[in-house]
């Protein structure tokens, strides 16, 4: 197997287990009285990031250079990912879902910058198609995810305009 169709069957292999661990959690979120905002963008997103991860597959060949500088940059994206998820814990789901009466989550990198998680998906998008030379998908999923994640912030901040200090 090559290296390339290893390192993105393992991005696959983290966003199922990530899907799995958010639908944990919105279900329980849902079920304690927390309810859910920008539902009809949700698709929008999931097939982004299907085409996204069958692009890698399709137009990135199996037997390409993979850039060990840029891996590093993704594994310390990762290490961010973690980083954001556990801050988060039970509140982190893949869905802009919120508990009212609840403070809003101000530890990790969130004391920082108010949405982390979205930033470190907008770089992981343009870097890991970077890391097989695949600048035009860096750049067209980056644009478009970009969009979307434009659309996804004015959700979340108007979610959570009644629970910020």
């Amino acid at each position: 197997m090559s290296i390339w169709y290893l390192l993105v069957g393992l991005i696959v292999l983290q966003r199922l287990i990530e899907l799995a661990v958010a639908r944990i959690n919105t279900k329980r979120l849902l079920a304690e009285g927390g309810v859910e905002y920008g539902a009809a963008h949700y698709p929008l997103i999931v097939g982004l990031h299907a085409a996204w991860l069958a692009a890698l597959l399709i137009f990135v060949p199996a037997d390409t250079y993979v850039d060990p500088l840029l891996v590093g940059v993704f594994i310390v994206l990762q290490l961010g990912r973690v980083w954001v998820l556990t801050s988060l814990g039970r509140y982190w789901t893949t869905r802009v879902i919120t508990a009212p009466g609840r403070p809003l989550v101000a530890r990790g990198p969130f004391r920082f910058v108010r949405h982390p998680n979205y930033l470190i998906v907008e770089a992981e998008i343009i870097v890991v198609p970077m890391i097989a030379g695949a600048w035009d998908l860096a750049l067209t999923f980056g644009i478009a995810n970009a969009a979307v994640l434009t659309m996804r912030i004015r959700v979340e901040e108007r979610a959570l305009a009644d629970r910020r200090p």
